[in-house]
């Protein structure tokens, strides 16, 4: 019998091979079983309902402790959504266009969906709130070089204005803008508009948006501490711009051509 062989039908190759291959099946499960800890149990289209876990494909929980001492389970226990579309769907199949119920800015769907988040602060690894205006980051200052936002006029998109920027908000851990604090009016209510979602004129002094209209703006959702944002308002307060993209003008929802 030559070297290598075992029987005169197996050898040491054809034993490593399928032994890769038994390796490679199992791996390919794992890694599939794995990426099932976040978004499952599935939700079903038409009924809206929980589907049924399958004890084989979703993995037993694991459980991860946070830098803040909380503790997250993974995939979790309390999977059943805590809103729902409010539409409807135009046919009864899986994937069919939803058409939104009274404002669609406010309907959590498409680039207006967003995910419940921890309702509390984002911190530095010195336990300071990580994102706030320039009046609580005194350190920080807006570059003589460049445009200084604060105190231009804030336009939407049709060109109307929605009111006036009266601070920056910055990510003490990137160092970066983050906000826009706007206030509506005289005297009125401040939000937040994220600066990826604005543009600063050098020469026409003023901020600008084509997110939203400047009758919109009053409906940002409101952030409760006037000197941060927790990781929810961040999450809602960026769906909403994300909504607008869409939803702003019912044109913009129709196809080009």
């Amino acid at each position: 019998m030559p070297r290598g062989e075992i029987t005169s039908y197996l050898d040491v190759a054809q034993v490593v091979l399928y032994a890769f291959w038994i390796f490679f099946a199992g791996l390919v499960f794992w890694l599939r079983r794995e990426d099932r800890r976040e978004g499952y149990p599935l939700e079903a289209e038409v009924t809206g309902t929980l589907k049924s876990p399958d004890p084989i494909l979703i993995p037993t929980p694991k459980f991860f402790r946070l830098s803040d001492g909380k503790v997250k389970q993974a995939p979790r226990g309390d999977t059943a959504p805590d809103r729902n579309f409010a539409g409807l769907k135009r046919e009864p199949w899986p994937g069919s266009p939803l058409d939104p119920s009274g404002d669609p800015m406010a309907e959590p769907v498409g680039p207006g969906s967003w995910v419940k988040r921890d309702d509390d602060f984002d911190r530095t690894w010195d336990e300071h709130k990580r994102i706030v205006p320039l009046r609580v980051a005194t350190h920080f200052t807006v570059h003589e070089d460049g445009p200084n936002p604060i105190g231009m006029a804030v336009f939407g998109a049709d060109r109307q204005p929605a009111g006036t920027v009266t601070d920056l908000w910055v990510d003490r851990g990137e160092c970066i803008v983050r906000y826009y604090e706007i206030e509506l009016g005289a005297g009125g209510r401040r939000v937040l508009m994220p600066a990826t979602f604005g543009k600063t004129g050098r020469f026409s002094r003023t901020v600008s948006s084509e997110a939203l209209l400047a009758s919109q703006f009053a409906g940002i959702p409101d952030h409760a501490d006037p000197d941060s944002v927790t990781l929810l308002e961040e999450e809602r307060i960026a769906a909403y711009f994300g909504a607008g993209t869409l939803y702003a003008t019912p044109a913009r929802a129709e196809a080009l051509l």
